[in-house]
């Protein structure tokens, strides 16, 4: 036999395993998909959570929620985000664990709120209606009316309608 016959016997032999090897391969990709995704899920419900703390300190803030339930609701949401990270701990121990679970909530919650702080502090009725009138100007400045022949609304830079094409000038 020659050389050359024996390494492509030992060629197909390699391609043959590997065929075979395959599922295996594959399997354990999915098993790792599978962890992936439960860490994925837990950490956009830890998103969630953090937004709904943080728009209960902004409705009771404004006075939208009465005192007697702001301290219950807020309890409920921290243990559900502390109930949250303890899963994702578990699922990747190499995270800090030393850390209180409700500590990271609440340092995330004050972390959004200093991002929402940048926003205009509303003092009174006066100044959210001076708000509101300031919006409608910059609103009306934009807006040219509608489309005579279509009827979209268009913007005072359009020189053509956007929807149907109809020359506005």
């Amino acid at each position: 036999m020659e050389i050359s016959s024996i390494l492509l016997i030992l060629a197909v032999f390699v391609m043959v395993g590997a065929y075979l090897y395959l599922p295996f391969m594959a399997r354990s990709r999915r098993i790792r998909a599978g962890e992936s995704h439960e860490v994925s899920a837990l950490k956009a419900e830890r998103d969630r959570v953090i937004n709904s703390l943080q728009e209960l300190d902004f409705d009771f803030n404004l006075g939208k929620i009465p005192e007697g339930e702001y301290p219950d609701q807020r309890t409920a949401l921290l243990q559900k985000g502390a109930d949250i990270l303890r899963r994702l701990d578990e699922l990747a121990p190499a995270a800090s664990s030393a850390v209180n679970a409700e500590a990271r909530i609440e340092k995330a919650t004050a972390a959004g709120r200093a991002d929402s702080g940048s926003k205009p502090a509303i003092e009174s009725d006066d100044d959210l209606e001076a708000m509101i009138a300031a919006r409608r100007r910059n609103q009306k400045s934009k807006s040219a009316g509608f489309c005579p022949k279509c009827g979209k609304a268009v913007l005072a830079s359009d020189k053509f309608c956007p929807a149907c094409g109809k020359s506005l000038s």
